[in-house]
């Protein structure tokens, strides 16, 4: 490790500029006053997030790495990719410094604010910093185009950019130790749980198992602030598990319950659940778990007037929302805490920007309006989500036809169950992802009647490529498809959906 703190001005050469972690590192450096010369393989034109980079003083080379790169540079930053071996590495010598050094040396010099859980993460995380830039405090950003940034090194990073303030959305990809390297890492001092419901099955084997790589955030936050959904059995049953104490801030809706559904306690054993959206409502569990009293609750909720009273410790507020559905009450009332009790910004300043957040892209997003038909896109792809969002839009629109663009992360139990969501919840179902295509054929196959309600016809080849279950043309036709069923909304759900969405342009 260099010890840099005490030098002089010295330069830094970062490799790999175009990548996610190469770019934040370089703004990091030259933000703190180092001269930065950048160099990628990328050709300009290619790369992938040149656009943050504007703005910045920097000496960049694209398409090579010459020599005189490393003749300019005191300090040599690699990409954790580059292996040892290559004759890059083996001219960078003594100059080397790599991410950790970067993390070691840099710290964030600012309060740090953490969300995570299952669903609602990037809502939450999207309308808390419009509250603080509304308000005049800017969040640190990670500006790289269309990355979510919300795992990995990229939260870690972002917390040392340039801001009053970082708000970090705090994910995994289903490795255990990933939440806990970004709360610590990132110096998170108070943080917010949506909620904890089954997801990564395939790469975790059980609920529990990704319910404890969740619950590293509160393992980490202890003895720190957080704010969580009380009406969840999970997190308040970790909460006990990993003796959490803290500044707790509960909060949840007084609503009438949807269903009855079990979801396992961490004690073992299954509980019912009086659902209000998936997996979080009114439980009690023999082993001493139990819907609490919370500290901030919502009620009178009126969804179609998206209004609803937010009963905080001292005083009551009326809260009008530009978003729709239940599972949004519950994003909004975290976010009020979070911008009271974090950003320490008075209620009205924050309900005046919640009035005026009409969501996130993807998110219950209408993308067009054809013969009368409303489509709309949503990024749900995983069963608690679809269960949820289907639910919402058949509470607030009625009938609707379903196009599932999904691939499940939790395999084909995930695909099972957001199909059979779909089947509960639309009128008509049409799957357009391969996964989805196949559950069709396998049901109609059972139940020839079911193929009134499933609009299929074929199985087709398209390999999954991450979470992306569908390609363009599956979802355009799967949209067309809709179009052509007794349903004056069609709602297709997934990545893909909403990666591409742009084909209704076609239709």
């Amino acid at each position: 490790m260099k010890e840099v703190k005490n030098m002089t001005r010295k330069t830094f050469g970062v490799i790999g500029v175009c990548g996610a972690n190469g770019n934040l590192i370089a703004r990091i450096l030259n933000q703190r006053g180092y001269d930065v010369i950048g160099t990628d393989l990328s050709s300009a034109e290619e790369c992938r997030f040149k656009k943050s980079l504007d703005g910045y003083d920097m000496e960049l080379y694209y398409g090579e790495t010459p020599d005189e790169f490393f003749e300019k540079s005191d300090y040599i930053v690699p990409p954790a990719s580059l292996s040892e071996k290559s004759d890059v590495f083996q001219k960078i010598g003594d100059s080397l410094f790599e991410l950790s050094d970067v993390i070691d040396q840099f710290k964030p010099d600012k309060p740090v604010f953490g969300i995570t859980g299952t669903n609602g993460k990037t809502t939450t995380t999207t309308l808390l910093k419009k509250i603080a830039y509304d308000n005049g405090i800017i969040p640190a950003e990670h500006n790289l185009e269309k990355m979510q940034g919300n795992a990995e090194f990229i939260p870690i990073l972002q917390s040392r950019l340039d801001g009053d303030v970082a708000i970090l959305e705090v994910g995994t990809f289903g490795v255990p130790g990933t939440i806990k390297r970004i709360v610590k890492n990132s110096n998170i001092e108070s943080g917010l749980i949506t909620n904890i419901t089954p997801d990564h099955l395939s790469d975790l084997g059980s609920f529990m198992d990704y319910a404890h790589v969740k619950g590293e955030f509160i393992e980490e936050l202890n003895g720190k602030q957080l704010i969580v959904n009380g009406q969840d059995p999970t997190i308040m049953g970790l909460l006990r598990e990993y003796d959490f104490n803290g500044e707790l801030i509960t909060f949840g809706v007084d609503e009438t319950f949807e269903s009855i559904n079990t979801k396992e306690c961490v004690c073992g054993r299954e509980i019912k659940v009086k659902e209000l959206i998936s997996g979080c409502g009114y439980y009690f569990c023999p082993c001493g778990i139990t819907t609490p009293q919370v500290d901030y609750i919502a009620t009178n909720v009126d969804l179609k007037n998206r209004t609803f009273d937010l009963h905080t410790p001292s005083e009551k507020l009326t809260v009008k929302m530009a978003i729709d559905g239940l599972h949004n009450v519950y994003n909004v009332v975290g976010v009020i805490i979070a911008a009271h009790v974090f950003l320490k910004l008075p209620y009205d300043k924050i309900l005046e920007s919640i009035a005026t957040f009409t969501g996130v892209e993807g998110r219950m997003e209408k993308v067009a309006e054809i013969d009368s038909k409303e489509i709309y896109v949503d990024y749900a792809h995983n069963p608690a989500g679809v269960q949820t969002v289907l639910s919402q839009f058949r509470n607030l629109f009625g009938d609707f036809t379903c196009v599932i663009t999904v691939s499940s992360e939790s395999g084909e139990e995930g695909d099972l169950a957001i199909f059979d969501n779909a089947l509960e919840f639309s009128k008509y179902v049409v799957p357009a992802s391969a996964p989805s295509q196949k559950i069709a054929q396998e049901l109609i196959s059972k139940d020839p009647s079911l193929s009134e309600k499933i609009i299929f016809d074929s199985v087709d080849n398209f390999v999954k490529k991450g979470t992306l279950g569908a390609s363009y043309d599956e979802v355009e036709t799967g949209i067309r498809k809709a179009l052509d069923c007794d349903c004056n909304l069609i709602v297709a759900i997934g990545e893909a959906a909403t990666k591409f969405k742009s084909c209704v342009d076609k239709l």
